[in-house]
């Protein structure tokens, strides 16, 4: 028998379910030092993701990677103090499943200082390194700028009509999208794994994502994609064409814009990479072309007038400042986020050892993204 609190969280996962479904870089960022070329492997009609991380790749001993190489890398984790349980569980499924082999450090990130007892209990989880830094105020709080008569308005009017998340996260989703990479304790590193509490990882990871996004030239990687709710973002698109149109010589060649619109660009069909999972490169969102598109966006005030989330801000971004080829569908590894998930499939879930049922997958779900990505490689 279900009990009440099982309940409860069977409807809050139905009802955000819902929402989702009735709503709808250029080459320089990386060099490539392969050990086996990817790319040379590809065929027409077939996503990069769909070749086999080479042999070479997997470590099966206590060993850190292919000739000991590692990449220049963190795990990102933005938390307060009350996340702690939800950080523990997240943190203690990386270490098990990943970093207790290949031991990259953490970078943990609050706007108030951390206490004593999250950094005591989240240390002794891992090995590695562990840093904790204090986000500058100028870079979470709302700026002066923008008029709190029509932010607060907004915010009313979406809790009115049930917009999920309507009255909250604005200052995470604008700090997510155009300042964690600025902070100082990440200055020294080139790549990052973001972490959010309360995550799932269902599968082993044997070999070092890092190495592939170093080696193959990636700058954006991902497990699950999306359409976002129309209501947080109403003028969004027309604010990125104003910024195509007065910058064309900013926008890569060879882009994914065809995951993003199914008209050229005239309109947004809504897709994004859901960004609580992400390996990135930190020089994508360091270049000048996603600061200057940052900078224009935030000067437009839609992380408070509206409700832009750092998902879809960092999903066109990477999609107009990268090559297609330069974004990543990470199959193998296993991952929910309420109230989704990606559960590898076939040689991919045996491999890594899952434990999610791949019954339940979201990838060609109707309200999935992923066959848009798929298509951009036919």
């Amino acid at each position: 028998m279900m009990t009440p609190m099982r309940y409860v969280v069977l409807v809050l996962a139905i009802v955000i379910s819902l929402h989702y479904i009735l709503s709808f870089t250029h080459e320089g960022y990386g060099q490539v030092t392969s050990i086996s070329n990817l790319k040379s492997q590809w065929s027409a009609g077939r996503p990069p993701y769909k070749t086999p991380v080479p042999d070479e790749y997997y470590v099966s001993d206590n060993v850190t990677a292919p000739s000991g190489r590692k990449a220049n890398a963190a795990i990102v984790m933005l938390a307060r103090n009350s996340d702690l349980n939800g950080i523990v569980i997240s943190m203690k499924q990386m270490e098990d499943r990943f970093n207790k082999k290949f031991r990259y450090p953490y970078v943990f990130l609050n706007e108030e200082d951390f206490t004593d007892n999250f950094k005591n209990r989240v240390t002794e989880l891992t090995d590695a390194q562990v840093e904790f830094g204090l986000i500058p105020r100028e870079h979470w709080y709302q700026p002066d700028s923008i008029d709190e008569a029509k932010a607060s308005a907004a915010r009313a009017n979406m809790v009115k009509n049930n917009v999920i998340y309507g009255g909250m996260y604005r200052n995470m989703c604008r700090f997510n999208s155009g300042f964690f990479y600025r902070h100082p304790l990440l200055d020294k590193y080139r790549y990052y794994w973001r972490v959010e509490p309360d995550v799932k990882f269902f599968c082993d990871l044997d070999y070092d994502p890092f190495l592939i996004m170093q080696d193959q030239n990636k700058v954006y990687g991902f497990t699950v994609s999306l359409y976002e709710y129309e209501a947080t973002i109403p003028t969004l698109w027309q604010a990125v064409k104003e910024f195509i149109t007065a910058n064309p010589d900013l926008v890569s060649p060879d882009n994914a814009m065809a995951f993003l619109s199914d008209d050229g660009g005239e309109s947004y069909n809504r897709c994004h990479f859901w960004s609580n999972f992400e390996i990135g490169d930190l020089n994508l969102w360091r270049s000048e072309s996603y600061m200057k598109f940052f900078e224009y966006l935030d000067n437009k005030g839609g992380f408070y007038y509206e409700r832009w989330g750092d998902a879809p801000v960092h999903s066109i971004g990477a999609a107009l400042f990268a090559k297609k080829e330069q974004i990543h569908f990470f199959n193998d590894i296993g991952y929910r986020h309420e109230p989704f998930q990606h559960c590898p499939q076939g040689e991919a879930h045996s491999k890594g050892k899952c434990w999610c049922d791949p019954a339940q997958n979201f990838d060609y779900e109707w309200y999935s993204c992923l066959a848009r990505y798929d298509k951009m490689f036919s």
